[in-house]
């Protein structure tokens, strides 16, 4: 960063400014930085959660932390709750009583199918510090107890002042970009007059964090993600934070009602527990309290002209299935790479369009499925109007939201645009717009995924000894477009860079012959794909790469 002095103010200049420094701001801290972006983040607060939430990680988020080398620090942070699977309902914790909703994240093991990476069961409070340290690893400028005062924009960049809450000092930050990820109340939202889509607030619920010694004997070998105890008197849903003694409850919370924050005092909290779980004369201290309001929002749009929108500041979900903060860090992912590629030069600002025309969509029908799981697992607190909720009653699992999202339209070429955002069913076959294939492959004696392959720039993949022409004609457009691009041959043979295991074919996996091609971006995710040879290769690729880029 540079350091400049404008009119009094200690000032600074940076490519990249986040505010806020949440699971979702510093998401975009660490996939900047992994891109080499310089950046500076800003957040208000003095440090990263303290509150256990947000625990639910799923297999999408854990391919894009695999990606960024954070994976096996989150499993270790995560490790405390390593054993815990499944939803449970029922009407205490006493006995046997209830059922499971489902009992396993992944039962059979039938998700390696699809990805190297799994579930992770990793709460808010724990996640946050990982992700804080790696990014300062990698550079990330990271400052809290910062304040953002005001920005504006012209058509070079965005200037912000922000504030220092410790020492009162302001700052200039002259910045190219700024993403906003400062929560559901966005300020920056705000200020840009972007207003909201959807049904708006659905329900309401005090999270209460409590030491119970007893508690763990009650709720035996249960190794639950959460419980739902539906006492009609006491319901609410119980969080294991350390298995032992120290818990989270969601107790219904009715301020539609004039019910206030301040009536749930210690004895109120303390009791509504007890009946919730059953057992009257259960130790329970409670030790922290805070409000949190489920909605169904979406921006009614992403970007506004070099500010752009992510996580809660762009949508709310219902919290049931753990998507919103998900689909928030898939957001920062696809994000990155688009600054990135735009400020190195090799990609239009085009590009950055294709954010909210990709983005926006997935938010839209993942907060719909969001509160439909509510519907479905009878969220305590959650009253839908009628119709509420998708209809249709169960769907089954939530692998085809969490992993088969695709991108109809955006920085892609040959989309099925009538294709759902959302799919019925889970279909990894190498459409343009879908995620690319997971298949195992051999490097230079390295056992890796595809997806591994999928971080720094696009790829190309083609088959070793294949009549296409592609790997040499990846490899002339490289050059002329100035685009990092990498062309890997698939097969076996001296020309074959990666070696798939035996019986594997990985032109079928991807819709291809074995003369075709299949370009991959860099979140992951099918730009294009040609079934077989053309004419002329090279042309082809490069009126491709030039439109998926943004610089035709």
């Amino acid at each position: 960063m540079n350091r400049i002095e404008e009119a009094g103010e200690v000032g600074h200049r940076t490519p990249v400014l986040i505010v806020g420094g949440s699971l979702v701001g510093l998401s975009t801290s660490l996939f900047l930085g992994r891109l080499g972006v310089p950046h500076t983040l800003v957040e208000r607060h003095r440090g990263t959660s303290f509150h256990p939430r947000g625990r639910g990680n799923n297999v999408r988020t854990m391919e894009l932390f695999r990606g960024a080398g954070v994976e096996r620090r989150i499993q270790d942070a995560a490790s405390v709750l390593g054993r815990n699977n499944g939803i449970l309902q029922t009407p205490t914790l006493v006995g046997d009583a209830g059922e499971w909703l489902f009992k396993e994240i992944d039962p059979g093991g039938g998700l390696a199918r699809f990805s190297p990476a799994g579930w992770c069961l990793c709460s808010q409070n724990d996640l946050e510090p990982v992700l804080l340290e790696s990014a300062r690893e990698l550079g990330g400028d990271l400052r809290y107890s910062t304040e953002l005062m005001s920005f504006e924009q012209d058509s070079e960049g965005v200037t912000a002042r922000v504030k220092s809450r410790d020492t009162g000092e302001h700052l200039t930050i002259r910045a190219d970009y700024l993403v906003a990820a400062d929560g559901p109340r966005s300020p920056v939202r705000e200020r840009l007059g972007i207003g909201h889509n959807g049904p708006g607030d659905l329900f309401h619920n005090i999270s209460i964090t409590f030491v119970s010694r007893g508690l763990a004997d009650v709720v035996g070998d249960r190794r639950f993600v959460v419980c739902y105890l539906t006492n009609p008197e006491a319901d609410g849903a119980l969080l294991p934070v350390d298995n032992r003694e120290r818990w989270v409850f969601h107790a219904p919370w009715h301020p539609e009602n004039g019910e206030t924050e301040e009536e749930f005092t210690d004895e109120r909290c303390r009791e509504h527990i007890r009946r919730a779980v059953g057992v009257p004369d259960l130790d329970v201290e409670i030790t922290g309290r805070a409000p949190w309001h489920a909605a169904e929002r979406v921006a009614a749009r992403y970007a506004d002209g070099r500010v752009f929108l992510a996580g809660d500041s762009a949508h709310e979900m219902s919290p049931t299935g753990a998507f919103g903060s998900n689909t928030g860090i898939q957001d920062a992912h696809n994000l990155a790479w688009k600054l990135a590629a735009v400020l190195g030069g090799w990609a239009g600002p085009a590009l950055l369009d294709s954010y909210d025309a990709e983005r926006r969509p997935v938010a839209e029908a993942t907060s719909a499925r969001a509160s439909s799981r509510s519907v479905e697992h009878s969220h305590p607190g959650y009253a839908p109007s009628p119709g509420a909720g998708g209809g249709g009653g169960r769907k089954g699992g939530i692998l085809n939201v969490a992993l088969g999202y695709r991108y109809p339209q955006g920085a892609v070429q040959g989309a099925d645009r009538e294709v759902p955002v959302v799919p019925e069913g889970l279909r990894l076959t190498g459409e343009p717009g879908s995620r690319a294939p997971h298949m195992w492959l051999d490097r230079s004696g390295d056992r890796v995924s595809t997806l591994d392959l999928y971080e720094r720039s696009p790829v190309l993949l083609s088959g070793a000894g294949g009549a296409g022409g592609w790997h040499a004609a990846a490899q002339r457009v490289a050059e002329l477009l100035s685009v990092p691009l990498d062309a890997y041959r698939v097969g076996a043979g001296p020309d074959a860079e990666l070696s798939p295991a035996e019986g594997a074919d990985w032109a079928e996996l991807h819709g291809v012959t074995a003369d075709g091609a299949v370009l991959v971006r860099p979140d992951g995710f099918v730009a294009w794909r040609s079934e077989g040879a053309v004419e002329a290769p090279e042309e082809e690729l490069r009126k491709v790469l030039a439109a998926v880029l943004g610089r035709e």
